[in-house]
């Protein structure tokens, strides 16, 4: 049985035995200065890593990310080649806190690609897709960590399902602009439908978390209490869209009178940080808020800087997120442990948990009622679990189960990165082949009209 150890150790500082005998000196953490030069020497490392394996990975038509993350599995694993000076790497305090910070402006960036309005106007068909793409997924994960992990509390089971609910828009966008096909009636139900999607699964997400807290400070777990959970998360979002559409544009216009450089840059990150913390006071993930964050946010309310000939907001935040967001992905996939893959039950759980991801989505193109419609290309084109299946399952290797376990063990996160990296190197390819199909069949000439 896959054990229940936790994937998250407690490092606290990076001392010579974190480092080891071949690592980077034996009192590197005996003083200020020499933490810092530690922090940036790893900064280094992981940067480079990044770069070089996410070039490998775009050689080959893959995205950068899973470059980055098979980069950091290279740096976790090192110990099975005889090497450990960097084994320090995958816990050490201050990267989790640049980590954190990554993903904060990730999902930032992701909410900043739509908006309400868009969310608004995605139709029925895609309405429905989501609402399928998230509930089978879901459905699927719990059913195959209830049976393959029998032992386990039922939070776990939970958790494994809320990572499938995910969609990466960003692979499947890009995918469906090199084929020239962004604009195609399937293009706009799947785009519209994953952004859908997230906002879904991170109400699942706040809410299983929710329910994991309550429980390991000694509430219980009641339909009330569930709903009461449900309800808070519905509610932050749906007042942090209400609230901050109104107040966005009156904030920024007046930003807009600071002469300071950086004025535009600074007020978006306020927004962004400060969604993020009320999210985490609210009991929720600190992601949730910096999404919401992202969505509020649009062209016109920057419309005064751009007379100043600002450059865009989208701009100005790409270059932290070049050097965040990478810590983050070389990170998690410094945490994987290949030796749990040995165990053949372990490697019969990433391949069943892998299927139901697939499986799950394919059962979202029932939800298509426009004829016409390739419906292969939509359930494929939701496959992608990417970076924020990923911060699902970083947040359940951080979370204790009322029991004090680990609610995602070294080997359970091992099968979801297999998961992860799975499902987003096949949709391309199978995307491609998708739209092909649909385009020769009776649903490719584009003359059906979308419903909704």
């Amino acid at each position: 049985m896959i054990d229940g150890t936790g994937v998250t150790g407690s490092v606290g500082g990076l001392g010579a035995d974190g480092l080891g005998a071949g690592g980077l000196g034996a009192g590197a953490a005996t003083a200020h200065g020499a933490d810092v030069a530690v922090v940036l020497v790893a900064v280094i490392l992981i940067l480079v890593v990044a770069k070089l394996f996410g070039h490998l990975f775009v050689r080959f038509g893959q995205p950068a990310v899973l470059g980055e993350l098979v980069g950091g599995i290279v740096l976790g694993n090192l110990v099975l080649a005889g090497y450990d000076g960097l084994s320090w790497l995958a816990h050490d305090p201050t990267l989790h806190v640049l980590a954190e910070l990554g993903v904060i402006l990730l999902l930032f960036e992701v909410g900043l690609g739509s908006t309400v309005r868009d969310m608004l106007a995605v139709g029925r068909d895609a309405i429905l897709v989501a609402t399928l793409g998230v509930v089978a997924p879901f459905a699927l994960g719990y059913g195959v960590g209830a049976w393959l992990l029998p032992a386990e509390s039922v939070y776990v089971h939970l958790f494994l399902g809320a990572t499938l609910c995910a969609t990466s828009v960003g692979l499947t966008a890009r995918v469906l602009r090199d084929l020239n096909r962004i604009d195609s009636r399937e293009a706009r139900i799947i785009l519209g439908a994953a952004v859908i999607d997230d906002v879904m699964g991170l109400v699942i997400l706040a809410t299983v978390v929710g329910i994991i807290t309550a429980a390991d400070g000694g509430g219980s777990l009641s339909i009330a209490g569930v709903a009461w959970i449900v309800a808070k998360a519905v509610l932050f979002l749906g007042l942090s869209l209400a609230v901050g559409t109104w107040l966005s544009p009156r904030l920024f216009r007046a930003a807009s009178y600071l002469r300071a450089d950086g004025a535009l840059l600074a007020t978006a990150l306020v927004v962004c940080f400060g969604l993020a913390w009320l999210s985490w006071w609210a009991g929720l993930a600190p992601i949730v808020g910096a999404f919401a964050a992202g969505l509020i946010l649009e062209p016109a309310h920057f419309r005064d800087f751009e007379v100043r000939r600002e450059r865009p907001l989208e701009e100005l935040i790409r270059p932290l997120g070049l050097l965040l967001v990478p810590i983050f992905f070389v990170r998690m996939g410094a945490q994987v442990d290949l030796a749990t893959l040995r165990d053949g039950r372990v490697l019969g759980f990433a391949a069943l948990l892998t299927l139901a991801a697939i499986l799950g989505k394919q059962l979202c193109a029932l939800g298509v009622w426009t004829r016409g419609v390739n419906r292969l290309a939509i359930g494929i084109g939701m496959i992608p679990r990417g970076e924020v299946g990923l911060i699902f399952a970083a947040i359940g290797a951080s979370l204790l189960d009322p029991d004090g376990h680990h609610i995602v063990s070294p080997a359970a996160y091992s099968a979801v990165v297999f998961m992860v990296i799975v499902t987003t190197m096949v949709t391309p390819p199978l995307l491609s082949w998708g739209m092909r199909r649909g385009a020769r069949g009776p649903g490719g000439s584009g003359n059906a009209k979308p419903t909704g």
